[in-house]
């Protein structure tokens, strides 16, 4: 690989200098803090209702059939994605109209209250039918600021970047995931191995969303101290006729849903139905599925800001379609071994070979999202876009694994959902514009 060309005039003119005193460089961290803890909280949310999905299932729907309440805990999960682009749309809008902060401080509060509701809902044996409708409405919730939350975030951390390192920076909000993702893989893999099946029903699954919501109020505080970015102060008078906007953003819009199908649908796949599927058919306990899918994502965690920070000199698209080809070429023989051997140490390489490849997914995308827009759009439209490409293929990805598998009775049918999405972002990542080292504006 060469080295990058040299910036282009004015790249990185927008950069936040560390300050020399004390209380603004504490009030910069503190707001830096801020963006990510809420995202590690959106995060955890919605990967612990995954992981705890068996136990949902038992607590909000009749049992009738233990996979027809199963499926109708992944539908509820799956349903609440399509909140995501209407928020991605209003609270993004927000964020566009009249700030980054706003936005994320409301983001903060929907996401918090969605976590506190689900951990003090009643049960369906108490109350019968509105158990699962109120469960559906703080799914919706969480979704509706899920949905605003990630293209804000992404935004004021492209804007605050120093020049030539905007894919490190946006990368910690991967890393965010990550986190949110270990940590919820973590806190489930504990209560499973120090509470008795008995007790976990009853009362223990309530507790990570418990704690999920005291961390977004620890969240909210830390965001009062945002300040608006640089970039957005510059262009927050800039407006635009409707007509104008939908030209500007069509091409963009476009390209990051076909971007976003191979990275959302990876994620749900090898780190939400993936211990369920260690669990059904390679013989794994619910605590070695949990800590399989932890050790995945800390390998995550470590090779983000990695990765990111070589697609800052080395360009984007490289690392982009390493992980299309390499998934593509992986998926059917690792799943394939995990069902023929079932070991656990087995499992555990095949999820860390998974966790290199969204790793190097994960590193440049969040640049790549915010880099297509300018920013009168950026927190708006790339809401939109990741939202709706999340929504209609990622959120649905681990319904869709367990119908496929049903439907064929094969334990390797969700492979083919994982390849067509991978083949669709590969055409995609190879016809778009290398982003790296364009001026944002």
């Amino acid at each position: 690989m060469s080295a990058p060309p040299p910036a282009p005039p004015g790249q990185g003119r927008f950069e936040m200098k560390p300050a020399a005193s004390g209380p603004t460089a504490r009030s910069g961290r503190r707001a830096f803090i801020g963006v990510l803890l809420c995202n590690v909280l959106e995060w955890y949310d919605f990967v612990i209702y995954g992981l705890l999905a068996v136990h949902l299932s038992r607590a909000f729907f009749p049992q009738e059939s233990d996979t027809v309440a199963l499926l109708a805990t992944l539908a509820v999960f799956g349903v609440s994605f399509v909140m995501r682009p209407l928020g991605g749309l209003l609270l993004g809008g927000l964020g566009d109209s009249q700030g980054r902060k706003p936005a994320l401080m409301i983001a903060a509060i929907l996401m918090a209250a969605g976590t506190f509701a689900i951990g003090l809902l009643p049960t369906f044996e108490a109350i019968g039918v509105f158990a699962p409708v109120l469960l559906l409405v703080a799914r919706l919730v969480q979704g509706f600021s899920a949905g605003g939350e990630w293209g804000i975030a992404n935004a004021f951390l492209l804007e605050t970047s120093p020049e030539g390192r905007r894919g490190f920076s946006t990368s910690f909000l991967s890393v965010t995931v990550a986190l949110g993702s270990g940590l919820a893989s973590a806190v489930a893999a504990l209560l499973v191995t120090a509470l008795s099946p008995e007790n976990m029903e009853d009362w223990g699954w309530r507790m990570p969303f418990l704690l999920g919501g005291t961390l977004g109020i620890v969240a909210l505080w830390l965001r009062s101290g945002i300040d608006e970015t640089p970039v957005y102060r510059r262009v927050q008078a800039a407006r635009a006729s409707a007509g104008t906007v939908l030209r500007r953003i069509r091409r963009p819009g476009l390209t990051v849903l076909g971007f976003t199908m191979h990275w959302t649908v990876c994620y749900y796949v090898f780190l939400i139905y993936m211990p369920l599927f260690t669990q059904r058919h390679a013989g794994l306990s619910a605590a070695q599925a949990t800590w399989s899918n932890t050790i995945c994502i800390a390998s995550i965690i470590l090779l983000v800001p990695l990765i990111g920070r070589l697609s800052d000199r080395y360009g984007r698209r490289p690392f982009l379609l390493c992980s299309c080809l390499l998934v593509l070429a992986l998926v059917v023989p690792a799943m394939w071994a995990i069902v023929a051997f079932q070991s656990f140490p087995l499992v555990v390489g095949v999820q860390v070979l998974f966790g290199v490849t969204i790793a190097l997914y994960s590193g440049p995308a969040p640049a790549v999202v915010a880099e297509l827009f300018l920013t009168p759009d950026r927190s708006r439209w790339s809401s939109v876009s990741y939202a709706m490409a999340a929504a209609i293929f990622g959120g649905f990805a681990p319904f869709i694994a367990v119908w496929l598998t049903a439907m064929v009775d094969n334990p390797l049918a969700p492979a083919g959902y994982v390849i067509a999405a991978g083949a669709t972002s590969l055409l995609v990542v190879w016809r778009m514009p290398e982003t790296a080292h364009m001026p944002i504006s």
